[in-house]
């Protein structure tokens, strides 16, 4: 144990930081978290936090750039300010994406956002389902990388829906798919994506049995919705009953209401990793569940030096199957 507990937000998403301290049963720490007339980010920490152990919750989501700054300033005056250790928790990594090069000369600016976290004076990190597993490696700090994946299942298990399929919408998401449909004890399928030829239409074959079922779309991410909806009229095409979708954050960017409402999806279930600002309103079959309860276990884990590994159930891989099936790592 690293001091008081004290926990801090930033602008980005103060309702689920407040149910974060509800869990807990701990009030927000009190700081003011502005801007300046020119826009240059404004930060006060309003109380002692000498010797505390500060974890500040923020999610570098729209507008992102101005969230990741109040992190790392809050950070800073944070350290400035004596505390024993700083936890930053995000539950949703903005630039996640921008993770290699996949062309030439373009930056990989998932390490450089790390690299900025770090330098601010971060001791820990604790996220949610990194759009790739590989970006705890961009860290030189300890990072809990937990997953919504709880959270989703106990609401579809209590939907009881009948003839469930698992369906990945792409090969990338195929262990998480598969993870889900294990658990759940459904089918799996998964979407492929392919061109014929140059200029030509892109085609959705679907590998797996979908006719007459009851679908579930499983993404990390809702970003325009492109992906989702043309995958779930793929699965509507191939005789399924209905088609539902899971994700963890919902970032819903561009023409992405518009489509979800207008598309054949039946629900949208998200998580409040990232606030959705009243998208409910203008889109119904949006279905928000919280994951306060996991991120504020975890934060009392990490404060009391317990363990978070129960936590984290993740999607199993081929290697760490293998490698446990064969006694190299221990289960």
């Amino acid at each position: 144990m690293s001091g008081e507990l004290q926990i801090f937000s930033g602008n980005a998403n103060p309702a689920l930081a407040h149910e974060i301290c509800a869990y807990l049963g701990t009030k927000l720490g009190e700081a003011t978290v502005g801007s300046f007339s020119d826009g240059e980010i404004r930060v006060k920490i309003e109380e002692n936090v000498r010797g505390g152990d500060v974890f500040v919750v923020q999610s570098s989501c729209q507008p992102v750039n101005d969230s990741l700054m109040e992190l790392l300033i809050i950070i800073d005056a944070l350290k400035r300010s004596s505390a024993n250790r700083i936890t930053a928790v995000i539950p949703y990594f903005g630039y996640a994406r921008q993770d290699r090069k996949d062309q030439p000369r373009v930056p990989i600016s998932a390490k450089l956002v790390a690299d900025l976290i770090s330098t601010a004076g971060t001791d820990r990190v604790l996220t949610m389902d990194l759009h790739a597993g590989q970006i705890q490696g961009f860290f030189n700090i300890p990072v809990d990388h937990l997953y919504a994946l709880p959270v989703l299942l106990d609401y579809i298990t209590k939907q009881k829906v009948k003839d469930l399929v698992v369906v990945s919408p792409d090969a990338g998401g195929v262990e998480r798919a598969r993870a889900f449909a294990k658990r759940l004890e459904a089918n799996l399928a998964i979407i492929d994506k392919r061109r014929e030829g140059p200029n030509q239409t892109q085609i959705m074959n679907i590998i797996g049995d979908v006719a007459g079922k009851s679908a579930l779309l499983l993404d990390d991410m809702i970003d325009t919705a492109g992906t989702i909806v043309k995958g779930a009229q793929a699965c509507i095409d191939k005789g399924a009953r209905e088609v539902w979708t899971a994700c963890t954050h919902a970032v819903l960017t561009g023409p992405a209401l518009d489509r979800i409402q207008q598309s054949c999806l039946k629900q949208v279930i998200v998580t409040n990793s990232i606030p959705l600002r009243g998208k409910e309103q203008i889109c119904p079959k949006l279905h928000q569940l919280s994951i306060a309860p996991l991120l504020g276990e975890a934060i009392r884990r990490i404060h009391e030096d317990e363990s978070v590994s129960s936590l984290f159930l993740q999607p199993e891989t081929e290697s760490t199957r293998d490698q446990r099936e064969g006694g190299g790592v221990p289960s």
